[in-house]
């Protein structure tokens, strides 16, 4: 008599996905609707604005939060509220244009020292000496050289971005470059930029998103200061950090002036260093079972 054997299936758990990891994530949630709204208002400030941010009224200098104005107005008569919409716009450009510039250089860096050892030494030694420099200075001396204004302050957020950048995809592609598809890859005759653009940089994307996300926080909070000093956004620009400047003589008679968008850079800057928290354990391999 025949005895028929029957192999048992072994299925792998099947892993949770990113979006359902990060909707475990109380912080991670709260933190993506904030960024959400924020941009969405930032979008769509032209129809949420209930005044003309730049439009002054002696006759309500000061005011305090009311139903009139919801967020009071400053020392020259103008809407907070609307001048806080219309400086997410600017906030976030120069946010976003800095990331994108210093973090496309600071990748392109990081992957050719990964790629090339023979110039991995001098491209990280470089790295090493801007990272000594502290934004700061940069836009001071990018002031000195061009003017304050949000031309400067990108430009010394661009470069004070590319190390960062530049350090993270090193780091990421070494590991990449490990693995045995990369041999394979390199044994089919297939060329350096096809490896890269096909096989390396895909499997970097984790890193770099989550980095980021943070780092979109920080430049955000380091030209808010740099705009508070001066040396971004010029009146009567209305940006964040700015505002918050141009309230520092009223601060005992009228604080809502500097708190208010003191306030709006706080959050914005929690919200996103939060969401790049979650991003990152969601996109852990090691936290998705």
């Amino acid at each position: 008599m025949s005895t028929i054997t029957m192999e048992a299936e072994v299925k792998a758990p099947k892993r949770p996905s990113v979006l359902r990891m990060l909707m475990r994530d109380t912080g991670g949630i709260v933190s993506l609707v904030i960024v959400l709204l924020v941009v969405l208002a930032a979008v769509f400030a032209p129809w949420l604005s209930p005044r003309d941010p730049y439009e002054t009224d002696l006759l309500a200098i000061m005011q305090p939060p009311s139903e009139q104005y919801w967020l009071g107005t400053d020392g020259q008569g103008r809407d907070i509220l609307a001048r806080m919409l219309y400086g997410l716009q600017v906030t976030l450009f120069m946010g976003l244009a800095s990331l994108l510039v210093g973090g496309v250089i600071g990748a392109v860096i990081g992957f050719a020292a990964a790629f090339y050892k023979r110039i991995d030494g001098l491209l990280m030694r470089l790295m090493d000496i801007m990272l000594s420099f502290p934004a700061i200075l940069f836009g001071l001396a990018l002031a000195a050289i061009f003017g304050p204004g949000l031309t400067s302050v990108i430009i010394a957020l661009s470069i004070a971005t590319v190390p960062l950048m530049a350090r993270i995809v090193r780091g990421s592609a070494l590991v990449v470059m490990g693995l045995d598809y990369i041999e394979a890859a390199r044994a089919t005759g297939m060329s350096d930029t096809r490896l890269i653009l096909k096989h390396l940089a895909p499997n970097c994307l984790s890193p770099i998103f989550v980095f980021s996300t943070l780092r979109l926080g920080q430049v955000i909070l380091l030209g808010s200061a740099l705009s508070f000093l001066g040396l971004g956004a010029q009146p009567p620009v209305a940006e964040l950090g700015a505002m918050a400047a141009q309230g520092r003589s009223f601060l005992f008679i009228a604080p809502h002036i500097s708190v208010i968008p003191s306030l709006g850079i706080f959050v914005i800057v929690l919200a996103f260093n939060l969401l790049g928290d979650a991003l990152r354990d969601a996109l852990d391999p090691r936290l998705r079972i």
